[in-house]
């Protein structure tokens, strides 16, 4: 027993120095001119200024609920609980602040090669996904070395989506009012492009790129890493005893190792720079799996462990690049939005809509057929264990998403310091991997989201002692369409955030661009600071109401329709909930790159009719997912893990 709990703090050690050492690297290159200085400071000063504006507030939740924790549970959640949301946290801004210092490196390694370029975005991506990996199991692993009971280790799980929700939430708010504000003003109504320096809204979007896509997504991951540890150690130790405990955190430290080893088949090409990330991901599903089979043979000496986490890796890698390809402007899906942009916004809008609804096909059957396997191979508890292994690679995945937002940041720069054609093209080739590996991470985070979901679910009726949840009884359909709803309440009160933050927003661009005189001519400078502070406001003041909801919620249904309707409740939260989160991210990655393909020159390229279209159909897109698409996959677990932490009180 003691082996495999001190090789699991070892391996998580050994992520956290892996990281330590790409933030060293990343340190190491020049940070360019004084121009592209200038403009990484301020993306990094107001990422920086929103991080401890939403921490205070975080700050004061996280006393309040550990004290209520302790009065009404024990103690002991209580501690973990708090343990929980400050490794979170943690991560979340180590990530950030490594990613804001390394959007000018980026573009400066850009000025003499594409592949340098690459090779410091994701590098600084690493430092972001190795400190999540490598703080969770480090996290999960000393809660239950000192507790020695995993039911405990729900309140760290607590802990860790309670600021991944006030995070994504929060985040997602933020960036999308500053994105919104900047494409409506900047390109449909001034005509100049994204990241033109004359556009007050500028900043406040790059920024909104940090603190929701970096931190919001680290925070996001973190919460689906421990939390499918959590529940496969929970329904371990029910299924198999102080085994099943172990083998969750063996098989999350052969995801770290994987994972190492996979960033060294990392390598751009000039001629394939879109394939150097792919075989990274490959390379640890590989990796994994082989050192799995090993393991599990050793230790246990039979394979059914084995074909669930082959489920769960295939399964991801499956909804990744199914998501990928129908975000992808490379391929006929998002041409068609394209094209239907040429009739005007409102058929733009029906296309995404329609492709969106149709994405949710592939992800569905294939979380089906994950579960199907992995229940068939090892019960129960393989259901659980294949969501370990999807998120084993979390390494290298969630390292290919947050390179997305530092080559983003760095193409915004390359424009507003004004660098020239070619390294504007070389900074844009980046984004547009980033795209892509932006598209595979929200499917992976999704697929994860849905199984770690289930698992916790699984989790719930063993906790809740309950041998079947009965649909005929009239509470447990009751609170089936009550979790339906969810849902679809929190995307409302998401999207009206977003609306209500890009209308101040809107306003305050349309006022600077009138009275700063000669700031249209690139005479004066904008007031940047006014737009990240109505950006910053806005995300404070509209995500305590829907995370409330989602925290709310679970307690209310079981405290008065009892815990067998609560089963019923988080059932039909999860079934509506995946939907709406695939169709969400994927109508709104769709539309985003739709519009680029146009910009690309299709269509009659930016400034034309179809242009504007589409930039329509993105500002509706932008809110769909990066803030409540992404959102659900949050409050499914969230609300699951507030389920078992309070479910003593409704027995």
């Amino acid at each position: 027993m003691s082996l495999l709990i001190y090789a699991a703090i070892v391996v998580s050690l050994l992520a956290l120095l892996f990281s330590f050492l790409k933030r060293a690297e990343v340190r190491f290159y020049p940070r360019g001119n004084k121009k592209m200085i200038e403009l990484s400071d301020l993306i990094h000063h107001g990422a920086l200024a929103f991080l401890r504006a939403e921490y205070k507030m975080l700050a004061a939740f996280i006393v309040v609920v550990a004290i209520l924790l302790g009065v009404f549970l024990n103690l002991s959640i209580a501690i973990v609980f708090v343990f929980g949301a400050v490794l979170s946290a943690i991560a979340g801004n180590i990530g950030m602040r490594t990613a804001t210092s390394a959007n000018s490196r980026t573009t400066q390694a850009a000025i003499k090669s594409v592949e340098g370029g690459f090779k410091v975005a994701f590098a600084s991506g690493s430092v972001m996904s190795f400190a999540v990996v490598g703080l969770g199991l480090l996290g999960v692993t000393l809660s239950y070395l000192i507790f020695q009971d995993p039911n405990i280790l729900f309140g760290f799980g607590f802990g860790a989506s309670s600021i991944a929700l006030f995070a994504r939430v929060g985040g997602g708010i933020y960036t999308k009012a500053a994105d919104v504000g900047a494409d409506l003003v900047g390109k449909i109504e001034k005509n100049i492009p994204e990241d033109d320096p004359r556009n007050p809204a500028v900043i406040a979007d790059n920024v909104g790129d940090n603190v929701g896509d970096v931190a919001g997504m680290g925070a996001d991951l973190f919460e689906s890493y421990v939390d499918a540890i959590i529940a496969a150690m929970v329904l371990g130790a029910a299924f198999m005893g102080t085994n099943g405990i172990l083998i969750p955190l063996a098989l999350a430290a052969i995801g770290i190792v994987a994972s190492i080893i996979s960033t060294l088949f990392v390598k751009a090409k000039k001629k394939n720079i879109f394939g150097a990330i792919d075989k990274g991901i490959f390379a640890a599903a590989l990796f994994m799996a082989i050192i799995s089979y090993f393991f599990l043979v050793f230790f246990l000496g039979t394979l059914g462990f084995f074909f669930a986490i082959v489920a769960g890796l295939v399964g991801a890698l499956i909804i990744g690049y199914a998501t990928e390809f129908v975000t992808s402007p490379f391929h006929s899906p998002t041409q068609k939005i394209a094209e239907a942009a040429k009739s005007g916004a409102g058929t733009n809008v029906i296309a995404g809509l329609s492709t969106g609804m149709f994405s949710t096909a592939i992800p569905v059957i294939t979380v089906g057929a994950v579960i199907l396997v992995s229940y068939y191979f090892a019960g129960v508890m393989g259901v659980a264990i294949s969501a370990v292994g999807l998120l084993g690679t979390l390494g290298i995945t969630l390292a290919a998403d947050t390179y997305g937002s530092v080559a983003d940041n760095a193409a915004g720069i390359a424009e507003m310091a004004g660098l020239g054609k070619k390294v504007r093209e070389r900074t844009e080739l980046l984004d547009a991997v980033g795209n892509s590996t932006a598209a595979i991470g929200k499917g992976f985070a999704i697929s994860s989201a849905a199984l770690t979901a289930l698992a916790l679910f699984a989790s719930y009726i063993v906790v809740a002692n309950l041998s079947s949840i009965d649909i005929a009884q009239p509470v447990v359909i009751v609170g089936l369409f009550l979790g339906a709803l969810i849902p679809f309440v929190f995307s409302a009160f998401m999207l009206s955030a977003v609306g209500n933050a890009a209308i101040k927003m809107v306003e305050e661009v349309r006022r600077q661009f009138r009275e700063i005189k000669g700031l249209m001519q690139g005479k004066a400078k904008p007031d940047y600071d006014k737009c990240i502070s109505i950006s910053t406001q806005a995300a404070l003041r509209e995500m305590i109401v829907p995370s409330l909801i989602a925290m709310l919620a679970p307690i209310a249904v079981g405290s008065v329709l009892g815990v067998a309707a609560l089963g019923g409740f988080l059932a039909g939260a999860i079934a509506t909930g995946f939907l709406m989160a695939v169709f969400q991210t994927t109508a709104g990655a769709s539309w985003d790159n739709a519009k680029k393909y146009i910009e690309a020159g299709q269509f009659g390229g930016k400034g034309s009719t179809a242009h504007k279209a589409a930039v329509v159909g993105d500002t509706v897109g932008d809110g769909f997912k990066d803030c409540s698409g992404v959102g659900i996959n949050i409050i499914l677990k969230l609300m699951t893990i507030v389920a078992l932490i309070a479910v003593p009180l409704f027995l």
